[in-house]
């Protein structure tokens, strides 16, 4: 190889290209979908919640230099996903990233869990991930290129010390399964498919007052010692979605402070 051949710094670029985030109205999803922008992305942002996170991050996009689209959208929807996938490749172009973080989190002991509790939990968090890379793949197919990554969670590889949360995990073991299988689907006809699994992450959820206890018992457990800040998911997801990674599918990455080494 000379030393002409390789041009790391445009591995990472994501200049001219069109990514659609879900829950981007807050946390891990609004700081990627921004993360994409400032590598070159336009990008479609989708949330289910009414509460102005979804324009704010439409607006970051904006005064970063990129188009962006405000989407609200349920992901148990599948109508309304093919339709915001439609609507974005109309008024941003053709879809090759995409980006799914929309998702829940709740803990109860699994005796006492109800039905209706365990089923929300697998139809946002696994069923909605599920139609999510559908529609986005059914575009993506179409062109013969594209990336999607998925937000999993360490919770899909490990039970949680002192969290009551099977269901949740279970959706998380299951979004990196799914992924794998789509990943195996779709792997010669340019469509990569891989998931990021964060370790415990500063997101809003996560650092409300209430849970300052709860926040220094997962620093504790981590090696690192410390939580993510959501900042900290940005360089996966951006390594994923360009040519950096383009010999990767079916891959999950771990993003834990060495959580999952102990």
């Amino acid at each position: 190889m000379s030393d002409t051949t390789l041009n790391a710094p445009a591995l990472f670029d994501l200049t001219g290209r069109v990514a659609l985030v879900t829950g981007a109205g807050s946390g891990i999803g609004q700081c990627i979908a921004l993360g994409f922008a400032q590598c070159g992305a336009d990008v479609a942002c989708l949330d289910s919640r009414d509460d102005g996170g979804l324009e704010h991050t439409v607006n970051m996009i904006k005064t970063a230099g990129r188009n962006a689209l405000a989407l609200p959208v349920d992901v148990t929807d599948r109508k309304s996903l093919d339709e915001a996938v439609v609507q974005t490749e109309k008024e941003l172009g053709d879809l090759s990233i995409a980006l799914n973080a929309a998702g829940i989190a709740n803990a109860n002991p699994a005796e006492e869990m109800l039905e209706e509790q365990f089923q929300t939990m697998i139809d946002i968090n696994l069923k909605g991930i599920f139609f999510s890379c559908q529609a986005e793949a059914n575009a993506m197919l179409r062109h013969g290129v594209g990336s999607i990554i998925n937000i999993a969670s360490m919770s899909g590889v490990i039970s949680n010390r002192g969290l009551s949360q099977c269901h949740y995990n279970a959706s998380k073991a299951g979004v990196i399964h799914i992924g794998k299988s789509m990943a195996m689907e779709w792997v010669g006809r340019g469509v990569r498919v891989n998931s990021i699994s964060p370790g415990y992450t500063a997101t809003p959820m996560n650092t409300r007052p209430e849970m300052i206890h709860q926040t220094r018992e997962f620093e504790r457990q981590t090696p690192m010692q410390r939580m993510a800040s959501v900042e900290e998911m940005v360089g996966p997801a951006v390594f994923l979605a360009s040519d950096a990674s383009s010999y990767c599918t079916g891959v999950d990455l771990l993003v834990d402070g060495g959580f999952c080494c102990w």
